[in-house]
């Protein structure tokens, strides 16, 4: 019996510490992402897309630039909300002004799609559009996900 309640103890023990390595781990990951400045951060997406997507030099150049922008507005967004977390504003946003943010953010996506497509070939644009979807979709079953969990079902139950 004491043998069993050691067991118990050492894999618990081990459980605790796997999961603060693990966290750790994301904390840096997170960490080393924001250290890149918006010019690092569109440099890095636009080899990766190059990769991915096969660009040629012009294309290369126009994506740059595109990525360039959103990064700047990322980073702004960024230190924006840094600011006011530092102030220590809690703010709360009325239903007409979360409306305006997620309007703005959506007509930025379709601007984006439409560059892209003005860039991108037929073939490069199908491709770009399906690793965005992606990045969508996971986004949406994260969501999903968390909203279930309030009434104790799963999504594959709830199929069911």
């Amino acid at each position: 019996m004491k043998k069993l309640i050691m067991i118990i103890i050492a894999f618990a023990t081990l459980q605790v510490s796997a999961q603060e390595q693990k966290r750790e781990m994301k904390k840096q990951h997170m960490t080393s992402k924001m250290e890149y400045s918006p010019e690092e951060m569109a440099q890095l997406q636009t080899k990766k897309m190059t990769l991915k997507l096969d660009l040629d030099a012009k294309q290369q150049n126009e994506v740059s630039a595109l990525l360039l922008e959103q990064a700047k507005l990322r980073q702004s967004k960024k230190d924006a909300f840094s600011d006011s977390k530092a102030k220590e504003e809690k703010k709360t946003f009325s239903k007409e002004e979360r409306f305006k943010m997620a309007n703005a953010r959506l007509d930025r996506q379709i601007e984006m799609k439409k560059k892209m497509k003005g860039i991108l070939s037929p073939e490069q644009y199908d491709k770009w559009s399906k690793m965005n979807e992606g990045r969508n979709r996971h986004g949406k079953n994260h969501n999903m996900r968390s909203s279930h969990k309030k009434d104790g079902m799963s999504p594959q139950k709830r199929k069911q």
